[in-house]
């Protein structure tokens, strides 16, 4: 009964990484490796969960991607720009809605229907030096930019935006037709949004900020997703038409909330192999 109760305050301390492989390059291209970061909400403390991030290194990715809600502190930003040294590889990032304000204890019956407002207090987090800190390390803000970087020799177009719970998304600004190889990059996986980025022609879109709904049930899944996507997609790798959606269940959780149940923390080590025909 006690390691009933316990657990779900120690699994949010057995961070795993996944691998999955997404069909979306052209026949005959070389394999990417995509390692994509998410939810790290780190704290002072979590000086573990950095480690464990930077140990990930050893992977040698081809290009890092982290989809936002990095400090839940001003005070780890030392451990979040460790993080961003230990990868000597195209990094891009996006912030969360965290990134701007600290969590706030959770409105009962708002987190269960997901009725969650967008915040309107004044930015109490200084993600403008968060964000230089790590493009000091050479990590890119792709904050409503595309861009095109080289990953192991394959051009591949960025797309990056704001965070969508905040409405601070600007998609016009980035909006058009892809050519060749598209990823889109936000934190939260509004359908509106989704709907836009692959409506444009990008093949995968990851995204974060529904810690894969954080509290799992056995056979019935997460209770929320904590915006408007599909509970069956809270998690994971899944199909949007002909494309993709990673959605990372992420590194951390809310300081207000520090449990996980059948939901352990997650990095996701994408491998990009040719389409099939």
């Amino acid at each position: 009964m006690l390691a009933a109760v316990s657990w779900p305050f120690l699994e949010p301390h057995f961070p795993v990484l996944r691998r999955t492989t997404v069909p979306v390059l052209e026949p005959g291209a070389r394999p990417l490796s995509v390692l994509h970061l998410s939810d790290l909400h780190l704290l002072p403390r979590h000086d573990r969960r950095a480690a464990w991030v930077r140990d990930l290194a050893r992977l040698r990715p081809d290009l890092v991607v982290s989809t936002g809600d990095h400090l839940s502190s001003y005070g780890a930003l030392g451990l979040l720009a460790g993080i961003a040294r230990s990868f000597p590889v195209p990094a891009v990032f996006v912030p969360g809605n965290n990134d701007y304000y600290r969590p706030r204890p959770p409105i009962p019956h708002r987190y269960v229907t997901g009725n969650q407002k967008a915040d309107r207090r004044v930015m109490d987090l200084p993600w403008p030096e968060v964000s230089a800190a790590l493009q000091s390390a050479g990590w890119i803000d792709l904050t409503n930019r595309r861009l095109v970087v080289e990953a192991a020799g394959t051009p591949v177009t960025l797309t990056g935006t704001d965070d969508a719970t905040l409405r601070r998304e600007r998609y016009p600004l980035v909006a058009g037709p892809v050519d060749g190889l598209g990823i889109g990059v936000t934190h939260t996986p509004m359908r509106r949004l989704l709907d836009a980025l692959f409506g444009d022609g990008h093949a995968l879109v990851l995204a974060g900020h529904t810690h894969g709904g954080q509290l799992r049930l056995p056979w019935a899944g997460p209770l929320v997703t904590n915006c408007d996507l599909e509970r069956s997609r809270a998690r994971g790798l899944s199909r949007h038409g002909s494309n993709w959606l990673n959605v990372s269940a992420g590194l951390g959780t809310s300081p207000w909330l520090p449990v996980r149940l059948c939901c352990r923390p997650e990095a996701t080590h994408l491998t990009l192999v040719p389409r099939v025909r």
